[in-house]
């Protein structure tokens, strides 16, 4: 497929920040969960900053995993570009990446696309079906990895070991197996290791993450830097009054509907009578299961998928949301949804997710189902504690995860590489 022509997007009179080229395997509508809304906050945060970016992700590994068309997209800014790589091969593409652990089809275009934009800073983020570690040698700049998952130290992304518990130790072939994916044999030639080097700077998504890192022995250091919510109109919070969505109490859940999310450990807390119901927001290939096993519960609610606006009213409706997410996450993108809605957060305590909850004081722990449930209890019996909850964890977003804080963070990274690399372009143009 031809390169466009036009390339008025990188007019020096317009915009005279750096050029920024993002590659992901996934990039909004064309993914599944927080690593590509993350990325695309992160580039749409550095347009406003006065920077440009070129986002290019892959619609055949989107399309070899979705059971369905995506929904429709966003318009993005001035100065934000979008290529959509589509090879032509449907699912070969992305499997000949995945076993590879570099591009095959889309090599050429890649290859073109970086030679033709000349960025200043390449970033990385979830490259799985992209181009793998081969893709690191591509291209002339600075470059950072962000870790959106553990895909740098783990096949299957998510440390869930066999698809039934929590990886505390490398079985990985047999789990890949159990995956019924075929094995990554690049990951035994050292082709990951023979790459890192032309990578300046790996960014884990929270300290937990970046320490998880390390015990699988990811042999280089890392920055870390969180996942944030825009500061546009999208972020500003409505104090005006509203009816909720629903006239009983109710916690939220919002996630994919996997195994992994934990959400079957909650249900049994809603069977017979209850001062509160449950909502559910979101599919997954689990959601059959689940609902099966809520059965005609008239307190369980599943919404399925839900825009973000209305997702919104139901999360300032709630009384908190519920994450018993039972997998070592990098982050946990929807706390920070919960707290911009002033809603409090009841968490498992695992994984980043302490972190998150002691560092923003907008929310509580549980390790079994008899904390979950006395927490749950604690908040529908105590407005006034829940209310402080509310009030810490909104005023963290904006001192911890706002885009005013974190852009600049990342920018700090950059600046750092640069003076490493001495490349005076950059230095100058962050100055």
């Amino acid at each position: 497929m031809p390169l466009p022509e036009d390339l008025s997007l990188f007019d020096e009179n317009r915009h005279t920040g750096l050029r920024f080229g993002f590659l992901t395997t996934f990039y909004p509508p064309y993914n599944f969960g927080g690593d590509g809304i993350g990325v695309q906050r992160l580039s749409r945060g550095l347009v406003r900053a006065g920077h440009r970016v070129t986002v290019v992700h892959d619609v055949d590994a989107y399309e070899a995993l979705a059971p369905g068309p995506p929904p429709p997209a966003s318009p993005e800014p001035d100065g934000l570009e979008v290529v959509s790589l589509r090879s032509g091969a449907g699912v070969l593409s992305p499997l000949l990446t995945h076993q590879a652990g570099r591009p095959i089809i889309n090599a050429r275009r890649i290859r073109q696309l970086l030679a033709t934009r000349s960025f200043d800073v390449i970033t990385y983020h979830n490259i799985s079906l992209l181009g793998g570690p081969g893709l690191y040698a591509y291209g002339d700049a600075v470059k950072l990895h962000m870790a959106h998952e553990h895909w740098l130290v783990c096949p299957t992304h998510v440390l869930w070991r066999h698809g039934r518990e929590v990886c505390t130790g490398r079985q990985c072939f047999r789990c890949q197996l159990h995956y019924r994916r075929p094995p990554q044999w690049w990951r035994w030639t050292g082709l990951l290791e023979r790459n890192l080097h032309h990578v300046d700077r790996f960014i884990a998504m929270s300290e937990f993450s970046r320490a998880k890192h390390m015990e699988f022995g990811f042999p280089r250091e890392m920055d870390v830097l969180p996942y944030f919510l825009p500061d546009d109109r999208e972020a500003v919070e409505d104090t005006s009054p509203t009816t909720p969505p629903q006239s009983r109490p109710y916690f939220i859940f919002v996630g994919r509907l996997e195994l992994i999310k934990g959400l079957q450990d909650v249900l049994p807390l809603f069977e017979g009578e209850g001062a509160a119901d449950l909502v559910v927001a979101g599919d997954g290939e689990y959601g059959a299961t689940l609902r099966a096993m809520a059965g005609h519960n008239p307190r369980i609610r599943f919404l399925g998928r839900v825009g973000s606006d209305e997702l919104g009213e139901w999360y300032r409706g709630a009384t908190a949301l519920l994450v018993p997410s039972l997998c070592f996450e990098t982050f946990g993108i929807i706390l920070l949804e919960a707290f911009r809605q002033s809603t409090p957060v009841i968490a498992r305590r695992l994984g980043p997710l302490p972190e998150l909850i002691e560092s923003s004081g907008g929310g509580m722990l549980f390790g079994d189902r008899g904390e979950l449930a006395a927490a749950m209890a604690r908040l529908l019996q105590d407005p006034a504690f829940r209310a402080t909850l509310a009030r810490s964890g909104r005023a963290a977003l904006d001192a911890l995860w706002s885009e005013r804080t974190v852009v600049p963070r990342y920018l700090d990274i950059v600046r750092s590489a640069a003076a490493d690399r001495g490349n005076a372009r950059v230095l100058s143009l962050l100055s």
